[in-house]
């Protein structure tokens, strides 16, 4: 076997280490052809500009995005992807992403019921919020995926993308950890509501938190109330579970919309 060059080899392992990290959205761009890595990209879904992570070897770069600023950058390259070969994407008016090919499935084993629900009208319902644009110089649609569909909330009418207020939260340098959530609320339907751990001896108040988030988001979505935690209920696998953080504050309601 020939020997391989460092620069080649610090490539090899690269691929191979994020290969083995098992992980949805992870990507790997080429430059020219000679191969320069422009970025690593792991994220599931898809990383917000905020905290998209690339790694920058050699000075390479890709054409299409060269001219960008630093924050449009970020967002084409926070994009999941376009459609493969022989798959359709759609956005249903509701705002979740529908898909439709021969390699999406048939069904649920024995559901029938939940079968029609996924599958209504031709359309695999992905549970996932998201949008399709293209770029000026392409008809090529790209997906961008914003948050799951159980996980937006809807205040006042508007819709609000938990991830979204999460990453202008988590940008504070006191925060260690926050979840949003959605809570009942009788004016707006629901509240955007941020449950934060604090960095160890931050003293970061209720109202700082939410004036912070007013520099970064439009204000409807920004938290009308913030509440400070030791720890957020995760997975083993560090997943926040907002099914269980969400529970206290609809507990008694037969559902978990208002």
């Amino acid at each position: 076997m020939p020997s391989l060059g460092r620069r080649a080899l610090f490539r090899f392992v690269l691929v191979l280490l994020l290969t083995s990290l098992s992980v949805s959205g992870c990507a790997v761009h080429a430059g020219e052809p000679g191969g320069r890595v422009l970025a690593a990209v792991p994220g599931v879904p898809p990383p917000a500009p905020g905290h998209l992570f690339a790694v920058l070897l050699n000075g390479g770069h890709r054409k299409e995005i060269n001219s960008l600023s630093p924050t449009e950058r970020a967002q084409k390259l926070s994009r999941a992807g376009s459609p493969a070969l022989g798959i359709d994407l759609a956005v249903s008016p509701d705002g979740e992403v529908l898909a439709r090919g021969n390699v999406v499935m048939e069904g649920y084993w024995e559901q029938p019921e939940a079968t029609a629900t996924a599958l209504e009208d031709g359309w695999f319902h992905t549970g996932d919020g998201g949008t399709l644009d293209a770029d000026a110089d392409s008809t090529a649609q790209y997906l961008t995926i914003s948050d799951r569909k159980k996980d937006v909330i809807i205040s006042g009418g508007e819709n609000v993308s938990s991830i979204e207020v999460e990453d202008a939260i988590f940008s504070h340098p006191d925060v260690a950890e926050v979840a949003v959530i959605g809570v009942p609320d009788e004016k707006w339907g629901e509240l955007v509501m941020a449950l934060v751990v604090l960095s160890p001896d931050s003293a970061l108040s209720e109202d700082e938190v939410i004036a912070y988030t007013k520099t970064k988001l439009a204000g409807y979505k920004c938290p009308k109330k913030v509440e400070f935690r030791d720890a957020l209920a995760r997975t083993a696998t560090g997943k926040l579970q907002k099914f269980k953080l969400r529970e206290p504050y609809w507990a008694g309601l037969t559902k978990q919309v208002n």
